[in-house]
Formats: C-alpha cells, sequence, structure tokens
C-alpha cells in the first residue's frame, strides 16, 4: 500500500510539472510567460512613489515673518496651512505628486502652481526641500492630523 501512494505522488507531481512547463513546440507561451514574470519582478522591486495625501507638516515660513506653520494635506488632495497655534488661517488649496515632486497650488493666490523636492519621510523626521522657484525649507512630518480654516 505504501509503494502505491508513494508512486501516486510521485506521478501526481509529475503530471504538475509538466503542466507548468510550456509545450516542447510553443515557443510563444513561453515568451509570454517569461515576459510576464520579468515585468511582475520588476514591478515588485520598483517601490511605491511617495505620496503626500493624509500628512502633516510644520515648517517656520521665511517669508512670512518666520511664522510657525502647520500644514496638512487630506485623501484627496486638499491642503489646509494654519499658524502652529491654529488661530490663523494663512493658505489652503489642493497639492498633488509630480514624479518626486509635491506641486502645491494656492486658492488664495494666483502664484499658479509652486513644485516642492521630496522624499519619503517617516513621522518626526525632518527633510530639506527646494522649490522650483530656489526658496529652501526645512520641514518635519508630524503625526497626521485633518485640519480646518479657523473662523
Amino acid at each position: 500500500m505504501r509503494l502505491t501512494i508513494c508512486l501516486t505522488a510521485a506521478l501526481a507531481l509529475c503530471a504538475c510539472n509538466k503542466q507548468a512547463a510550456a509545450p516542447a513546440g510553443n515557443d510563444t507561451n513561453a515568451t509570454e510567460a517569461n515576459s510576464m514574470a520579468a515585468e511582475t519582478n520588476t514591478a515588485a522591486a520598483t517601490p511605491a512613489a511617495f505620496q503626500l495625501n493624509e500628512t502633516t507638516w510644520t515648517f517656520t515660513d521665511t517669508d512670512k515673518d518666520k511664522t510657525q506653520v502647520k500644514e496638512s494635506i487630506d485623501a484627496n488632495g486638499n491642503y489646509i496651512a494654519n499658524t502652529l497655534d491654529g488661530k490663523k488661517h494663512l493658505d489652503h488649496g489642493t497639492s498633488v505628486m509630480k514624479g518626486d515632486k509635491a506641486c502645491f497650488t494656492s486658492a488664495m493666490t494666483k502664484d499658479g502652481e509652486d513644485c516642492w523636492t521630496t522624499k519619503p519621510v517617516a513621522i518626526g523626521e525632518s527633510m530639506d526641500t527646494t522649490s522650483d522657484k530656489g526658496k529652501k525649507l526645512t520641514v518635519t512630518r508630524v503625526a497626521y492630523e485633518a485640519l480646518t480654516i479657523p473662523k
């Protein structure tokens, strides 16, 4: 009985291996399978792009009398910037990632899109960022907090 079970198991393994391999005369299937496997490996090796949605940041705005700012980007890419104490509204608008840059368009000014360099940053870490216009800031990522415009 043991011999029968072992032979049956061996035959089943051989049958599975032959089904997974491409038929001998059909190189197209083998090429397609190799191509799909290569695409899967490439996709898995490429890290996901940095996302700003549902993040909050603090920084000192060097253009506005060194105002301490807290800025939050919601799940839809809308941002709100208030003073760090939350008493004064400074700006709001939309944000979008373009490659490795975060681009912001204010609803309060006519300055157009303002893009900044980014890199993945964990909560509590800081990074130096530079705008396309040459402005430099050091921003710190903090725990996400959905901000509202103070009344």
